[in-house]
C-alpha cells in the first residue's frame, strides 16, 4: 500500500507541477524578465568604459534565457513537483487515521494546508523571495542556511502544536484543543521570526511594484503547487483505499 501510494503521490505531484508551472508562467516569469532586464541595465551602468561594456555583451550566455523560461522553468517544477509529491505521500502514509475520523481526501487536504503554511508561509514571511538583480551574491549561503533553518523550526513547530492539541483534547475538547495548540503555534513563530537574524538587500531604487508582484507570483506558485497536491492526491488515495466491489450475481431458486 505504501507504494502504491508513493507512485500516487508522485503523480498528484506530477499533476500539480504542471498546474504551477501555468501559474509560474502567465504571472511570475514576466516580473523574472523585468528584473533580469533592470539588472542587465545596472551591470552595463558600472562598467567604466564603452568598450568593457561591449566585451560583457559579447560574452556567450551559458543558457538563453528562452531555455530558461521554458525548458529549464518546466523541468525544475517538474522534478521538484514530483519529488514534493512522494514525501507528500510519505507523510499521508503516517499521518492517515491518526488526525480523527477524516476520510483519504480530507487528511490529503489538511496535510496540504499544513505543509504549506509550515514550510511556504511561515520562512516567506521572514524571508521572501526575492527577483534577480536583488540580494548579494557574496551572502547566498548564509541566507540558504537562515532560510532553511526557519523550514525546519517551523515544521518541528506544527509537529509540536499537533502533539499538544492531541494532549488537550481529552480535557478540552477537539475544537478548543485545536484553538490553544494554533495559538501556541503563532506565538512561537512570531517569537522565531524576531529571534531570527534580518536579510535585507534590496538595492535602493529597485521598482517596490516589481518586488511585489515577484513576490506574490512566487508565493502564488507554491499555494497552486500544493493545492493541486492535496486535491489530486486525495481523489488518488481515496480510489486506493476503495474496496474492490464484488461483482453482483443471481442465483435461481
Amino acid at each position: 500500500m505504501v507504494r502504491n501510494l508513493l507512485v500516487r503521490g508522485m503523480l498528484a505531484g506530477l499533476i500539480a507541477a504542471a498546474l504551477a508551472l501555468v501559474f509560474a508562467w502567465i504571472f511570475g516569469e514576466p516580473q523574472v524578465g523585468a528584473a533580469i532586464a533592470l539588472e542587465g541595465h545596472a551591470g552595463h551602468a558600472a562598467h567604466a568604459t564603452e568598450a568593457a561594456a561591449e566585451a560583457v555583451a559579447a560574452e556567450p550566455e551559458p543558457v538563453s534565457r528562452g531555455v530558461q523560461s521554458t525548458v529549464g522553468l518546466a523541468t525544475a517544477v517538474g522534478v521538484y513537483g514530483v519529488a514534493v509529491g512522494g514525501v507528500f505521500a510519505l507523510v499521508f502514509a503516517f499521518v492517515y487515521g491518526r488526525l480523527g475520523a477524516f476520510g483519504a481526501r480530507a487528511t490529503s487536504v489538511l496535510i496540504a494546508l499544513g505543509a504549506f503554511v509550515t514550510v511556504e508561509l511561515v520562512p516567506f514571511l521572514k524571508y521572501p523571495a526575492n527577483p534577480p538583480a536583488v540580494g548579494d551574491p557574496g551572502t547566498i549561503g548564509r541566507r540558504t542556511v537562515v532560510y532553511f533553518a526557519l523550514v525546519l523550526i517551523s515544521v518541528l513547530l506544527a509537529v509540536a502544536a499537533l502533539y499538544v492539541g492531541r494532549r488537550l483534547a481529552p480535557r478540552y475538547g477537539n475544537w478548543n484543543a485545536t484553538l490553544l495548540a494554533l495559538a501556541g503555534f503563532l506565538a512561537a513563530v512570531v517569537v522565531v521570526c524576531l529571534l531570527m537574524p534580518v536579510v535585507d538587500e534590496v538595492p535602493a531604487g529597485f521598482p517596490a511594484a516589481l518586488l511585489w508582484k515577484f513576490r506574490l507570483a512566487s508565493l502564488g506558485t507554491q499555494a497552486v503547487l500544493w493545492s493541486g497536491i492535496g486535491l489530486a492526491f486525495g481523489t488518488l488515495a481515496e480510489r486506493a483505499f476503495s474496496p474492490y466491489r464484488a461483482p453482483v450475481s443471481s442465483s435461481a431458486v
